[in-house]
């Protein structure tokens, strides 16, 4: 072959070679440019909360669609008698079974049974926002989750114990707002507002009214959860009244407490202050002062299915 053709094409592929390589690192230049450009993906943060429970209160958490819960919930009585009812193990203690079904996405409905004064519950809980990965507020960003929490109660006693079918009736709405922090801490803030239909029908003559407390009442709970492990967290909760009646004012409560949770199963295992499983009852009747060392022990045991 002539000498100059073999230059000529060597003088080719070296340009080939030249424009190949330029095309290359152009390409990966525009590469880096889109993906520095491209929006991070908004996604949920999942697992504020293992449990929707968290002690005495309501979590953010809803489980996703077709998920059924059974709960079991046990308060035994306040220790201050020491040995006499062995730290209140041995005292009159409390309990609720609760069953719950989530028939679709952020909707969790459900009924429970209290053992004292035979009260049954239906209850509802449906997530409004959940907290996402994105900075900022809106456009699907969202910086806490929100979530609203109510239950109508009925008091089954025998009918001797009332005037009115309405005086058995009490009621409670709670919005609770979370943010985890980060894989360790998640914290919430919950205000709510009870009402009873016969207030003091507790503790008085049966559908006598008490001129000394109002029928509504309104509190905030305060609470966290911080990790120690994959499965074992501390749990702290806060419940603050916030309504003054003229008399029979309820204490705060102060709980804290250890969670063990597994994919199906939630323990939690804790001393509070809280006797009542209504959540309308602990905010308008709680007798316990932490103050005075007035605790009890208790436990939450949850399990889930899917279906």
């Amino acid at each position: 072959m002539h000498p100059n053709i073999i230059l000529q094409k060597t003088k080719t592929l070296r340009l080939m070679g030249i424009l190949l390589a330029m095309f290359l690192m152009k390409s990966a230049y525009s590469q880096d440019e889109d993906s520095a450009a491209a929006p991070v993906k908004i996604k949920p943060v999942k697992n504020t909360f293992e449990s929707i429970w968290i002690i005495d209160n309501q979590t953010v958490m809803v489980p996703i669609k077709g998920t059924f819960e059974m709960d079991f919930q046990h308060r035994f009585g306040v220790w201050e008698n020491g040995y006499e009812d062995f730290f209140g193990l041995f005292a009159s203690s409390n309990i609720r079974l609760g069953f719950n079904y989530a028939p679709i996405d952020k909707l969790f409905v459900g009924v429970g049974i209290t053992k004292y004064k035979m009260t049954w519950d239906a209850n509802v809980k449906y997530a409004i926002l959940e907290q996402t990965n994105g900075k900022g507020i809106g456009n699907g960003v969202w910086p806490v989750s929100v979530t609203y929490y109510g239950n109508a109660a009925i008091d089954t006693r025998p009918a001797d114990n009332f005037l009115h079918f309405s005086d058995r009736l009490f009621f409670f709405n709670q919005i609770l707002i979370a943010r985890k922090i980060n894989e360790k801490l998640s914290v919430q803030i919950a205000p709510s507002h009870s009402h009873t239909n016969v207030v003091n029908g507790y503790y008085s003559e049966p559908g006598k009214v008490s001129p000394e407390r109002k029928h509504d009442h309104f509190a905030v709970a305060m609470m966290g959860r911080y990790k120690i492990k994959e499965n074992l967290a501390i749990l702290v909760n806060y419940d603050q009244p916030i309504t003054k009646h003229k008399s029979g004012n309820p204490n705060p409560n102060l709980s804290l407490g250890l969670e063990v949770s597994t994919s199906a199963h939630a323990f939690q295992f804790f001393a509070g202050n809280y006797y009542f499983l209504s959540p309308q009852q602990n905010n308008m009747y709680n007798g316990n002062d932490y103050a005075k060392g007035e605790f009890l022990i208790g436990f939450n045991i949850t399990r889930l299915w899917n279906y």
